[in-house]
């Protein structure tokens, strides 16, 4: 088995890709209007508009109605990230904090109100357990 994305789905896919685009500096693929990608090295982040749903059964997914996931992106300086979003209208959910595991994270959310957590390794053992994974 192997993940390959997490897709979300929103009614504004221009306004969702441009928040992904800003806080990962990443340019998404967009092979029609109503679909985007952000592809890293080991998953995708897909972004489909509303009309996609329709493909998957009618009503398998609503838009902006997350409350249990966040997307967990791994940042080379989460404290640079922070400061280049600062006056950004982003939702800021906490600021930059070393966690008890090792990583320093950045929580927020995007525009559909999806947890977000940008996040940098600190510690000895946090930062070998992410040492072969690219950024």
């Amino acid at each position: 088995m192997n993940l390959v994305s997490v897709r979300l789905i929103t009614d504004d896919v221009p306004r969702l890709v441009g928040f992904y685009e800003r806080i990962t500096g990443m340019a998404a693929e967009r092979p029609t209007p109503e679909f985007a990608e952000l592809r890293t090295p080991h998953g995708t982040l897909a972004i489909g508009s509303t009309a996609t749903v329709g493909l998957f059964g009618s009503g398998s997914a609503r838009p902006a109605d997350n409350h249990t996931a966040i997307i967990e992106l791994l940042v080379d300086d989460v404290d640079a990230v922070f400061n280049s979003v600062a006056d950004d209208p982003i939702e800021i959910v906490q600021a930059p904090t070393t966690m008890p595991w090792g990583n320093r994270s950045l929580l927020v959310r995007d525009p559909d109100g999806t947890l977000v957590n940008l996040f940098t390794p600190v510690t000895v053992p946090a930062i070998a357990k992410f040492a072969d994974t690219p950024r």
